[in-house]
């Protein structure tokens, strides 16, 4: 009995910052979306790159709420020994759970076949790119970011809209390695000849050069979704 109230007040405890920390994503993310330009006011001037936080309100909204309902679920099954609502926080962390580890085979075991999923879906999307602020923010923010260009290459931008407004590549895509400067205007020729490497195969070539420190995380947080659903099975199985 006292093993059992321990674990349950764990649960209640641990649940009890995720409802935090989901509450604090939604507001923040409700906060970007709504009002931009007080967020973008305040962070300004720690760093250039906090303005591209605007563009990511919906992820920080989508994350928040999955993490507020996790919490709450969590938080509330245990306290109230609720069977119904420990299974269904059971259940959506092994969704979740499965999602991740899905997504890391694909990505570590079958790389070509990511590469070519997620190309029939991002390089077609690339016609936006010139016309849509938000989409060619997040790409100009990933291109400068990794010193890459496209998906695959400049090619993906030989169909977008700022392509035909400009006649040109985006600067990034003429990035000179040997004087660390975007040689411009990004013609066709020049961008052939530096030849860039797509932003998927830089980001899988950064995601091996940290594997040490991406693993241990990834291995954290995995760890703790599996105590999660222990102990959120050991409640169920033991709530009369």
């Amino acid at each position: 009995m006292k093993c059992f109230s321990f674990i349950k007040t764990i649960m209640i405890i641990f649940n009890l910052l995720i409802f935090i920390c989901g509450a604090t994503l939604l507001a923040v993310g409700i906060w970007v979306s709504v009002d931009g330009g007080s967020f973008l006011k305040i962070f300004r001037s720690l760093s250039e790159d906090f303005t591209q936080l605007a563009n990511v309100g919906y992820f920080l909204i989508a994350a928040g709420a999955v993490l507020l309902v996790l919490g709450f679920l969590g938080c509330y099954g245990a306290h109230k020994e609720s069977k119904c609502a420990l299974i269904m926080f059971f259940i959506i962390l092994l969704v979740i759970f499965i999602a991740e580890i899905a997504a890391a085979v694909v990505v570590l075991v079958y790389t070509n076949l990511a590469d070519k999923l997620l190309s029939t879906v991002v390089v077609p999307a690339m016609v936006d790119y010139g016309s849509q602020q938000d989409f060619t923010q997040v790409w100009n923010s990933t291109m400068k970011g990794l010193k890459c260009c496209g998906f695959n290459n400049y090619t993906d931008f030989s169909n977008s809209s700022y392509y035909h407004s400009y006649g040109v590549y985006p600067p990034f895509c003429c990035f000179n390695k040997t004087n660390e400067t975007e040689d411009t205007p990004c013609t066709e020729e020049k961008a052939k000849e530096l030849d860039i490497e797509g932003c998927f195969k830089q980001l899988l070539d950064e995601i091996q050069t940290n594997s040490v420190a991406v693993g241990g995380v990834a291995i954290g947080i995995a760890a703790l979704e599996l105590a999660a659903m222990i102990v959120s099975l050991y409640l169920y199985c033991n709530i009369n």
